[in-house]
């Protein structure tokens, strides 16, 4: 039997990662004892590894497969092959954002004031590639963590990645520039995919979890309605594509089966209910395969 390593990113993205997998049909189970999660598929092998060394450790082939952000692919300057572009994030599903942030009264107010001055950060590279871009030469120091903690004491700025901005504010620091936006990858080790029972393996994992990504917010509807009143409910009824239409027995009319946005559930069953539909059944869904 055949096996597969599978890198799974340790810190803030570790549970909804799990999450994610559980929807796509795998359970994974997380011990603050280990760093080697189980999961319910013998072809899997799991281990916990902190997103800034995922690439590396992909492409020198430790790891067959993992997911890191493309900062960090970046970062490292790894050369491995990206399977798929996953767009999640701890708390959000939009892209993460690498910024420039400075203690709030600060007389930095752009990239050129930064001249001498002393920036905290885990994205070394990018930062020195982003003062050279813009001509200015400062002293970029590697920072281990916490690093919104450091001005204005021990620097003056820092690089930091976030999601929605709520941790640096609560530092009483700002935003002052974007340096890039990056989201989640699943990415593979070359040689890996020349093994055709390996990518076929990471090929399907890549493909449930974008199904899982594709369903989210996203819920489906089933209904009845009889023959008289079904030309006034189709023009009400919103689809992914379009509705599935079926007839009912004894020509007692029509059942519709379609797929809509959440968040319009709770006004659309109201006007659906007045266009004459019965029997609805709302149902979540995991994934959608477009």
């Amino acid at each position: 039997m055949g096996k597969l390593t599978l890198g799974i990113p340790k810190g803030s993205l570790e549970l909804t990662t799990a999450e994610m997998f559980a929807k796509a049909g795998y359970n994974i189970k997380i011990s603050s004892r280990s760093y080697f999660p189980t999961i319910d598929d013998p072809e899997i092998e799991c281990m916990l590894i902190r997103a800034q060394e995922m690439s590396r450790y992909v492409e020198e082939g430790i790891l067959d497969c993992g997911l890191t952000g493309r900062d960090w692919i970046v970062e490292n300057g790894s050369d491995v092959e990206e399977v798929a572009e996953l767009v999640y994030g701890k708390v959000g599903r939009k892209p993460l954002r690498w910024v420039l942030a400075v203690p709030e009264g600060s007389e930095i107010k752009g990239p050129k004031d930064l001249e001498g001055k002393r920036i905290a950060t885990e994205a070394v590279g990018m930062t020195e590639k982003y003062l050279a871009k813009h001509g200015v030469k400062a002293s970029v120091e590697f920072s281990w963590g916490a690093t919104e903690v450091k001005p204005p004491k021990l620097a003056d700025a820092i690089v930091e990645i976030t999601e929605t901005g709520s941790s640096l504010k609560a530092n009483k620091l700002q935003i002052i520039d974007t340096l890039c936006e990056t989201t989640t990858r699943f990415i593979a080790n070359k040689d890996a995919m020349k093994d055709d029972w390996k990518k076929r393996k990471i090929s399907k994992l890549a493909l449930l979890l974008k199904a899982v990504l594709v369903a989210e917010g996203k819920v489906g509807l089933m209904m009845n309605v009889s023959t008289d009143k079904f030309e006034e409910l189709i023009g009400k009824v919103p689809a992914l594509d379009r509705p599935t239409i079926s007839r009912l027995a004894d020509d007692g009319g029509y059942a519709l089966n379609t797929i809509v946005d959440e968040v319009v559930v709770r006004d659309l069953i109201p006007e659906l209910m007045e266009a004459g539909a019965t029997g609805i059944v709302e149902y979540p869904l995991n994934k959608i395969i477009p």
